[in-house]
């Protein structure tokens, strides 16, 4: 009997240290050996059930404490029932392409976080997707060719490749949907320069003409769709000798986003076809 007791009070301990290790949330960071990471529960979940995941990276000069404090994509994301995932940035930089630099090697932070996070979390891998705006839009593109197995699926928003455009992507084709403002003049569609002119942002269509390419899809879209404000061209993974999808999706407004797009990004990637 004694000896029943001492186990079992050694399994409550360990439970409860195991807790203390997950004892971070929207306010409370993760922490990881390259950094730390936030994370949002959708209200409701039961603990169990596998989620869903938008993992979201944040814009130049922002935060994971900033994108949490996000009351409408938190909220957007907890009723689709979506767990939100936001890696912190350093000094609110990412290192990207090797072009922009935050000090730190960025590709092996979010492979940290993903790691820490499954031993966190239930993840339902299908929908596990890599999203992001303006400087972390560019983050996304970059994860998408150069480490694209980490993802199902990516949804950038507002940034795109760096100059040069890269004639290849190492790990090969991604299924990636863009989404962009026509009137957008912080990253406009045609690129810029930035970083005093060190830097330049590359042109949208030529960075998903790129993609596009690499995924073995033709030149013309199979279709347009109209989606609320947005005009989406889409080209299926039926039309892409890859098996991969590609969407860009337009809207006249400028250097901005709505939640709903990041919650039918983490819905598309659950209807794609595992690649072949």
């Amino acid at each position: 009997m004694k000896r029943h007791v001492a186990v079992c009070i050694l399994v409550a301990l360990a439970s409860l240290a195991s807790r203390a290790a997950s004892a971070c949330d929207a306010t409370t960071p993760c922490e990881v050996a390259s950094g730390r990471y936030y994370v949002r529960p959708p209200a409701g979940w039961d603990g169990a059930r596998p989620l869903p995941v938008a993992v979201y990276f944040h814009g130049y000069r922002s935060s994971a404490a900033d994108a949490m404090a996000d009351r409408a994509l938190g909220d957007a994301l907890s009723k689709a029932g979506v767990l939100l995932v936001a890696p912190d940035g350093l000094d609110g930089r990412w290192t990207i392409a090797g072009k922009l630099s935050a000090g730190r090697d960025d590709l092996a932070f979010v492979r940290d976080v993903l790691a820490d996070l499954r031993r966190r979390y239930p993840i339902d891998e299908r929908r596990l997707v890599a999203t992001g705006f303006s400087a972390g839009g560019f983050m996304v593109w970059q994860i998408a060719c150069t480490a694209g197995g980490l993802f199902a699926a990516y949804a950038p928003i507002s940034g795109a490749f760096l100059d040069p455009i890269p004639d290849h992507c190492p790990t090969g084709p991604a299924s990636l949907r863009h989404v962009h403002g026509t009137a957008d003049v912080v990253v406009p569609m045609a690129g810029r320069w930035i970083a005093g002119g060190r830097v330049r942002q590359s042109d949208v269509d030529a960075s998903v003409a790129r993609l596009r390419e690499i995924d073995g899809c033709p030149e013309r879209p199979k279709r347009e769709e109209r989606r609320g404000e947005l005009v989406c061209r889409v080209w299926p993974a039926a039309a892409c000798a890859s098996g991969r999808e590609i969407e860009l999706c337009l809207h006249g407004g400028g250097h901005s986003f709505e939640p709903a797009w990041i919650v039918d990004a983490v819905d598309w990637a659950g209807r794609l076809a595992p690649p072949p």
